[in-house]
This record gives C-alpha cells, structure tokens and sequence, in this order.
C-alpha cells in the first residue's frame, strides 16, 4: 500500500474550511497517514502555499514527530519552526481577497532517524537534513479563497 496522508476536515483537492482558515479559527485540521514505509522512525510536516504572489509561503513546518503517530489533532507533537507570519506553529490558509482560491499542500515526510539535527532553525535548514534522511513523502491538497465582505 502506499503512504497516504489524509484528513477528516477536507478531500484532496476540495476547500479547506473557513475554521482552519485566518478567517476562522485558525486551527490546524486535523490529519492523518497510514503505510508509512519500514524503517520510519520519526516524521516531519512542512504545509505551504506555492500559489503566493511572491512565491511559496510557508504555514507551518514540524519535524521530530514520534513514529508512532498517525495522526496530528489541534495539538501536534514534535518541534516547531517559525513560519512565514513569523510564528512557531500552525497558521492558517490567508490569501489575499479578490485573487482566486490557491493551493495549500500539506507534505509528510517519512524519516529514517528519531530526530533530526538541523543547522539553524528555518525550513531550509529542515529541507537540507531531509535530503538526507527522507524515505518517502505523502501528500494533501487543499485549496481556499477569501471572498470580499462587500
């Protein structure tokens, strides 16, 4: 089978609710994986929008997150990164209004190590030790538009 990431919140490719949005509550959906591959011995998260006008912008980046987790709820384990709004943790879909829906990944990284060593805390410092270390990657999707209030 393959390594799937899903959640309960949202289908591939359908909207992400306005309550895990900077609209609503800004809480992280929840998710979940399941085939991660032998040999997994921890996982990271990186969600990002690659839609944004200055190029791909980061929402959240985790890593650490013990092997036997298959699921992340409001509270995730592992070490967080400071995202681009600055912030350690989850922040939610916030494009600008009037620009259409954009595309939200969500990426799992199946790691071959407990923990990893980073040489700074920035997601490419977490993507340079990931290169290295990363035994597979599942994917989600899901996309979000702030309308006008007009």
């Amino acid at each position: 089978m393959a390594f799937t990431l899903t959640s309960s919140a949202f289908r591939e490719g359908e909207t992400v609710p306005r309550q895990f949005t900077c609209d609503g509550n800004n809480l992280a959906p929840p998710r979940a994986w399941s085939d991660a591959p032998d040999g997994t011995r921890s996982f990271a998260l990186i969600m990002d929008d690659s839609d944004a006008p200055h190029g791909t912008f980061t929402h959240w980046v985790l890593y650490d997150i013990p092997a036997t987790t298959t699921d992340l709820a409001e509270q995730s384990p592992g070490k967080a990164l400071r995202n681009d709004f600055g912030r350690a943790g989850y922040s939610g879909p916030c494009p600008p209004v009037g620009h259409g829906p954009y595309r939200y990944f969500f990426t799992l990284y199946a790691v071959d190590v407990p923990s990893l060593t980073l040489k700074g805390r920035t997601r490419k410092a977490l993507e340079r030790v990931l290169q290295a270390h990363t035994l597979a990657t599942a994917q989600l999707m899901g996309r979000y538009e702030r309308q006008s209030k007009t």
